[in-house]
C-alpha cells in the first residue's frame, strides 16, 4: 500500500484568520497567512491571560443552599433559579480572557505580481511553506515553531542572489506599553496585562546572507539580501518559575524577560538552518511518529488542494483521504499546543486573535476541555496528556475554597469553567451551565484513564490524594431523595426542560451525567485504592463510604421512549436537537454502556443519538465529533463515517480548523479520537479490534495505537476483513481480543508480543 502524505496545501494565500495555517511548540503558536507582498504572523505565548488571580467567591451562597435545594425539590424551579442567580453567581460573574500576543507584519518589497503559488502545511514535520514566482525569480518561505530552541523559525529565499528586501513590524494595537531594539539586528515590543496581570515582551531578530539589516525606529529593515533567517520569541511573567523574577518592580522584571528573550534568540542563531531544522524535526517526529493510519488510494487525493476537497465535502463527495489528513491533524495540533511543563489547550488550543475572544478561549470544563484530550492516550501522546494534570493541581486551592465557602463541604469542585488560576468559582449567569458542580470530578476521571494507558504507579500516587479530594466533596453534597442519593442543585449541561408545573428550568436534581461521572470517580477511588494498597488503616472506612454512595446513585434509565432519560422524570425538553448530549456520557467517553455488556443501554442510547439528530443535533463541531464516538461506541461504522462526512461538510473551515462556529479545537481533537475508537476500543476486559470499520475504509491498517494496560497496537485489514493484528507490551498484560464475535486470550510480559492472522 502506497503511504498517502500529510499536508494542507493551497493555491491562493489566506484571507481570512480561518485560511491561515497554525504553528506551535506548546508554548509559542502562530497563524501563516502566506501572503505577497505583505505576510502576517499572527502570535500567542501559553500565558497571555488578561489580569490576574480573582476571588470571585458569592458570600451568600451557603445560607440559600438549603432553600435552594427545597425549592427544586418542591418543583418550583424559577424561584430556584432566581436566588441562584443572586446568591451562587461569581462576584463577579466572569473570568479573564486568553488573549493574543500580537502580529509580525512583513512588508515584502518587489513582490507584487505571483505565479505557481503553493502555501502548505506539512504534517510530517511541521513545516508551513510559501512558494511563488514574481517575474523570473521564485520565492520561498519556510517556518516552523522549535520546541527545542523554543522559537519561531523562518527562512526567506530566492533563486537569485539580492532579492529579499523587507520591512518587519511587531504590533499588538493599543494594548502594549513600547518597542525597542534588541540588539543591532532586532526589535521587541512589550506591556503589561493589566491590574495584577503578567509582564510581557516580544522580539524579532534578522540573520541576512549578504544585503544588509538594520533597525530603524521601531521597524526592522533588511535590503538586497540573498536569504534571511528570522528568529522571534516571547516571554511573560506568567511563568513565575525563575527566582530572578521575585521582589522586582515591573520594569525590572521586564528587563529580566527582555535579557531571557535574548538568550532564547542568541542560542538559535548559533545553529544553522539546516541543523534548527533537523533538531526541530527530530523532535517533533519522536511523537508525530508513533501512529501511522493508512488507507489504500488515499495518496491520490493530495494532488487537489485542501479548499477543494472541503468544498466536495459539502457537495456530498468526501474524498477518504480527508479521514487520514484529519486524524493525523488533530494529533499535530495537540503536539503543537500542549507539551509537558506548560498549559492545556484551552477552547482555541492556542491559536487566537483576539482580545475578547469568544467565551474568553477559557477552559471550559463540561466537556470541551475534556475532549480536547480524547486523543492523548489512544493516540500514542500520553505526554500532551500531562498539561492537564498541572491545571488540576492548580485548581485544587480554590476548588478546596467554593466547596467550604459556598457549598460547607470538604474536598474540592469546580463548576463548568476555569483559566489560568485554576478559578472554580460560577461563570456566567446561565441557568443551564453556571450552577453545574462536576467540573473538578469529570477532570479527576483523566487520571485513572492516563493511569490505564501508561500503568505509571508513580503517576497514580501523586494524583491519588486530588481523586479523593474530589470524590470527598460528593460525599458531603449528595442529598438523599426518594431512597436515592442525589446531587442538588444539579443540571445536564446546558440543556433546559417544562416541568409538569408548566415552568420553563435548567436546574435539577440528580441529572443523569451527574450520576454516570460520579460511578467513574467513586469507582476509580477504589480501583486507584487497591493499586496503591490504600484500602486499609483509616482510607477503609472513606472507601466504605464511597462504595456505598456510589451504590446509592440512580441508575442508568430507559424512559417511554426507549431513549436514555437525561432527568429524573421524564421532561418535555425544549430544544430536542441539543448540541450537548451529557446522558450518553455512560456511553462515551465511560464505558458504562457497551454493546457487549449492557445491549438494551446501548440501543436506548442509540434511539437517544437519533431523536437529537431527527431534531437538528451535531449542528456545531464539537458536538459532531461527540457523535462520531458514541456511533464507534455502538459498534456502527456506517453512521460514525457518516457523521465524520457531514463534519467536513458542515463543520470545518478551509484550514480544517473545526467550526463550532466560531472556531473551537475540541472538535479537531474528537474526531481524532473518534478515528481511533473506530478502529480499536480497549478496557481492562477486553479489546474490539475494528468495531466500527466503514465500507469506505476497505484496505488500510493503523499502527501505533495505545491500549489500556500500556500495549501499543498494529491492525491490518483489506477487503474489510482483518488480515493481522500485533500487541506490543510495554507492561506485563493480561486480556482478550475480540473480533467479530471469536475471542483470543493472551497473557505476555512487557517487551513481548502477541500476533493474530
Amino acid at each position: 500500500m502506497n503511504e498517502g502524505k500529510s499536508r494542507l496545501w493551497y493555491r491562493n494565500p489566506a484571507k481570512k484568520w480561518e485560511e491561515a495555517l497554525p504553528l506551535g511548540n506548546g508554548r509559542l503558536g502562530a497563524m501563516i497567512f502566506g501572503g505577497i507582498g505583505r505576510e502576517r504572523i499572527q502570535v500567542n505565548e501559553e500565558t497571555m491571560w488578561y489580569g490576574g488571580k480573582q476571588d470571585r467567591r458569592n458570600p451568600d451562597a451557603f445560607r440559600n443552599l438549603e432553600e435552594v435545594r427545597r425549592c427544586i425539590f418542591d418543583g418550583q424551579i424559577e424561584k430556584a433559579q432566581r436566588l441562584l442567580n443572586l446568591a451562587f453567581s461569581g462576584c463577579p460573574d466572569s473570568m479573564h480572557p486568553y488573549q493574543t500576543l500580537g502580529d509580525i507584519q512583513l512588508e515584502l518589497e518587489g513582490q507584487g505580481a505571483e505565479d505557481s503559488y503553493e502555501r502548505s502545511l506539512d504534517l510530517e514535520t511541521a513545516v508551513c511553506s510559501v512558494r511563488y514566482r514574481c517575474g523570473n525569480v521564485s520565492f520561498l518561505r519556510e517556518a516552523f515553531i522549535s520546541h527545542p530552541e523554543d522559537c519561531l523559525v523562518m527562512k526567506l529565499s530566492a533563486d537569485c542572489p539580492g532579492q529579499i528586501s523587507f520591512t518587519a513590524r511587531l504590533e499588538r494595537g493599543r494594548f502594549f506599553d513600547g518597542v525597542g531594539k534588541l540588539g543591532d539586528n532586532g526589535i521587541c515590543l512589550y506591556g503589561n496585562l493589566g491590574k495584577d496581570g503578567v509582564e510581557f515582551v516580544s522580539g524579532l531578530r534578522a540573520a541576512a546572507t549578504g544585503g544588509n539589516v538594520q533597525v530603524l525606529g521601531q521597524t526592522l529593515c533588511v535590503s538586497n539580501a540573498d536569504e534571511v533567517i528570522l528568529y522571534f520569541s516571547a516571554d511573560t511573567t506568567g511563568h513565575g518559575y525563575r527566582e530572578e523574577l521575585e521582589s522586582k518592580t515591573a520594569e525590572e522584571q521586564r528587563e529580566v524577560l527582555i535579557k531571557h528573550l535574548s538568550a532564547i534568540l542568541d542560542s538559535a542563531a548559533g545553529y544553522s538552518y539546516e541543523t534548527l531544522l533537523q533538531r526541530h524535526c527530530e523532535d517533533y517526529r519522536a511523537l508525530y511518529k508513533r501512529v501511522d493510519f493508512q488507507l489504500e488510494g488515499c495518496d491520490t487525493y493530495d494532488a487537489v488542494p485542501t479548499d477543494e476537497r472541503l468544498q466536495a465535502a459539502a457537495e456530498g463527495k468526501a474524498d477518504i483521504g480527508m479521514s487520514k489528513l484529519l486524524f493525523d491533524y488533530g494529533r499535530y495540533l495537540l503536539i503543537s499546543c500542549s507539551r509537558p511543563g506548560g498549559m492545556p489547550a484551552n477552547l482555541q488550543g492556542i491559536w487566537n486573535q483576539d482580545f475578547q475572544p469568544p467565551w474568553e478561549s477559557k477552559y471550559t470544563i463540561n466537556i470541551n476541555a475534556e475532549m480536547n484530550y480524547w486523543l492523548a492516550e489512544n493516540c500514542n501522546l500520553s505526554e500532551c496528556h500531562l498539561p492537564l494534570f498541572t491545571l488540576l493541581e492548580k485548581m485544587q486551592e480554590s476548588g478546596r475554597e467554593m466547596a467550604k465557602e459556598m457549598y460547607g463541604c470538604r474536598g474540592f469542585m469546580a463548576h463548568h469553567n476555569t483559566d489560568i488560576h485554576g478559578d472554580c468559582a460560577p461563570q456566567d449567569t446561565w441557568f443551564s451551565s453556571t450552577y453545574w458542580v462536576m467540573g473538578a470530578a469529570w477532570l479527576c476521571t483523566h487520571i485513572w484513564n492516563h493511569y490505564e494507558y501508561t500503568q505509571d504507579r508513580a503517576f497514580l500516587e501523586h494524583f491519588y490524594p486530588i481523586l479523593c479530594d474530589a470524590a470527598l466533596f460528593f460525599l458531603d453534597y449528595l442529598v438523599e431523595k426518594d431512597g436515592y442519593l442525589v446531587t442538588c442543585p444539579s443540571s445536564s449541561p446546558e440543556n433546559s426542560y417544562r416541568h409538569p408545573s408548566g415552568e420553563t428550568g435548567a436546574v435539577t436534581y440528580g441529572a443523569t451525567m451527574d450520576n454516570q461521572i460520579l460511578r467513574d470517580l467513586f469507582g476509580q477511588c477504589l480501583l486507584a485504592a487497591e493499586v496503591l494498597g490504600e484500602n486499609t488503616g483509616e482510607n477503609k472506612a472513606f472507601l466504605e463510604e464511597i462504595r456505598n454512595a456510589s451504590e446509592r446513585l440512580i441508575p442508568n434509565r430507559i424512559g417511554s421512549r426507549g431513549t436514555i432519560m437525561e432527568w429524573v422524570e421524564e421532561y418535555e425538553e425544549c430544544e430536542p436537537g441539543h448540541r450537548h448530549i451529557s446522558h450518553l456520557y455512560g456511553l462515551h467517553p465511560s464505558g458504562q454502556i457497551t454493546m457487549d455488556g449492557t445491549p438494551e443501554l446501548a440501543e436506548a442510547a442509540r434511539k437517544t443519538l437519533e431523536g437529537r439528530l431527527s431534531c437538528g443535533g451535531g449542528h456545531t463541531g464539537w458536538s459532531r465529533a461527540w457523535i462520531i464516538n458514541h456511533y464507534a461506541k455502538l459498534w456502527d461504522g456506517e453512521e460514525a463515517y457518516h457523521n465524520l462526512e457531514q463534519l467536513l461538510a458542515i463543520s470545518t473551515y478551509p484550514n480544517l480548523f473545526d467550526r463550532h462556529p466560531p472556531f473551537q479545537i475540541d472538535g479537531n481533537f474528537g474526531a481524532t479520537a473518534a478515528i481511533a475508537e473506530m478502529l480499536v476500543q480497549s478496557s481492562s476486559e477486553r479489546i474490539v479490534l475494528l468495531p466500527a470499520l466503514p465500507k469506505a475504509w476497505k484496505t488500510g491498517s493503523i499502527c501505533g495505537l495505545r491500549i489500556r494496560g500500556n500495549a501499543e497496537i498494529d491492525i491490518h485489514w483489506e477487503e474489510n476483513e482483518l488480515t493481522e493484528c500485533v500487541i506490543r507490551a510495554k507492561s506485563d498484560i493480561r486480556n482478550k481480543v475480540l473480533y467479530k464475535g471469536k475471542y483470543w486470550e493472551f497473557a505476555i510480559a512487557a517487551g513481548e508480543e502477541f500476533t493474530i492472522r
